[in-house]
């Protein structure tokens, strides 16, 4: 590392340059990745965030929960075959307060009252008795300035919920989630014509791995998949998570050949300094170590810098973009990049090892 340190101390502009390439390259990388996690956040969090290992749908429904169609006889057979087993059905409602006329589009989740899927209340209280229209919602609204014991309601019907406590991280399709139990949301459907007769749309279910198997052995036209796989079948979900992840490969990848290029370079203008200290001594790994040191402090250096100025820049973004910060992404994206930039110096290795030092010496005297 000696001879690395002092050829940064030396090259002070030159590696500063590559630094601020390998920081914005950095940067950009992981705001694109806090948006990712964001909408990711954004459009699932109450199906991310719900108890429960795995989701019982219709067989025709091809993974999306608003396709499927359930009777509710089949809970008590589910039940009879997985440790916990609970409804789900959900409707999309544009509701306004009695107070103002702004219009908010939300989801109706309905369950049984008691069930696992009935989310943690941060503030207000739990649903009190069955059928009287109360939900739980999430504290997203409370920016719409809804408060605890206002009424919901919707124009075109006679549609009224009472807001009774909030609960955090119940998002769905980019919509917050109303929880109610079941009688209240047949009310509620009654109310739109929308749902005829009782029927759910999932049964959540928490189980081992064979609690799959099981159930499709025994009941037909029904398909169980994973809490994941419903996740990706929310309308828009993929997509948006397919087109974030494109764009920080290729970030990743035009970080890699820009990287490669300018070591290469850098390599090609030091062969004659290479081979007079080949000419004295210094093994060819020696040298190899010191470019690595050199990327390795650069990379470092680049990505530590990078992630205060997202933590920064998160601060300043306003609170409608969804932007999520955690731990594991960072380390994760700090791994890849620091793996990358030692990856695309590695092209300058063979250079190296190929410098014949009476060669190089003779150039010089030429």
């Amino acid at each position: 590392m000696f001879l690395a340190i002092r050829e940064l101390r030396h090259g002070k502009f030159r590696y500063l340059l590559i630094g601020c390439i390998m920081l914005l390259v950095s940067w950009l990388t992981f705001i694109v990745s806090g948006l990712a996690n964001g909408l990711a956040l954004d459009n699932a969090s109450a199906m991310k965030n719900m108890k429960g290992d795995y989701v019982l749908l219709q067989k025709q429904a091809e993974q999306k929960l608003a396709r499927s169609v359930l009777p509710p006889t089949l809970l008590e057979e589910v039940q009879q075959h997985a440790e916990q087993a609970a409804s789900l059905t959900q409707a999309t409602l544009t509701l306004t307060t009695e107070k103002q006329n702004k219009k908010i589009d939300v989801t109706v989740f309905g369950t049984e009252a008691d069930s696992i899927l009935m989310p943690t209340v941060t503030e207000g209280k739990s649903l009190g008795q069955v059928g009287k229209q109360e939900v739980i919602a999430d504290i997203s609204l409370k920016e719409n300035g809804i408060k605890i014991g206002d009424i919901l309601q919707n124009e075109d019907s006679e549609i009224k919920v009472k807001v009774v406590g909030f609960a955090k991280g119940q998002l769905f399709s980019h919509m917050p989630v109303l929880y109610t139990d079941n009688g209240s949301f047949r009310n509620l459907m009654k109310l739109t014509g929308k749902q005829t007769k009782p029927s759910y749309n999932a049964i959540v279910i928490e189980g081992t791995p064979d609690i799959k198997k099981t159930l499709e052995t025994k009941i037909s036209d029904v398909e169980v998949i994973t809490k994941e796989e419903a996740t990706h079948g929310i309308p828009g979900y993929k997509e948006e998570q397919g087109s974030l992840t494109m764009m920080i490969t290729f970030l990743v990848i035009i970080a890699a050949f820009v990287q490669a290029v300018f070591f290469y370079v850098i390599t090609l203008q030091k062969t004659n300094q290479f081979g007079i200290l080949k000419a004295i001594g210094a093994k060819t790994s020696y040298l190899a170590r010191n470019l690595i040191g050199q990327v390795l402090l650069l990379a470092s250096g680049a990505v530590i810098v990078s992630i205060l100025l997202t933590f920064g820049t998160s601060a300043l973004l306003p609170a409608s973009i969804p932007f999520e910060l955690n731990g594991s992404m960072l380390l994760q994206y700090s791994g890849l990049l620091i793996t990358v930039a030692v990856g695309g110096a590695l092209l300058s290795l063979r250079r190296i090892a190929k410098i014949d030092a009476i060669e190089a010496i003779g150039r010089m005297e030429v």
